[in-house]
């Protein structure tokens, strides 16, 4: 794997987690208790996050780009 595909890897994966987690505390944090956290409905909000993520880092990361431009 060349190294324009290993840092778009890279960026985009911790972006997807970034995305994951954001998703993951917003959808907890709509329960009032933590008893009342719908933990199926949190695990795949969080799941579709990340993929949905991924596809839009398909049109292209500005860091990965400035990198590769700062490289060549």
């Amino acid at each position: 794997m060349n190294e324009k595909w290993k840092a778009w890897w890279k960026a985009a994966g911790i972006r997807a987690i970034k995305t994951m987690a954001e998703t993951a505390i917003a959808t907890i944090g709509a329960a009032a208790v933590l008893s009342a956290v719908e933990w199926p409905v949190v695990l795949s909000a969080t799941i579709l996050s990340g993929i949905l993520s991924l596809l839009v880092s398909i049109k292209g990361l500005p860091e990965v780009e400035k990198e590769t431009a700062n490289k060549n």
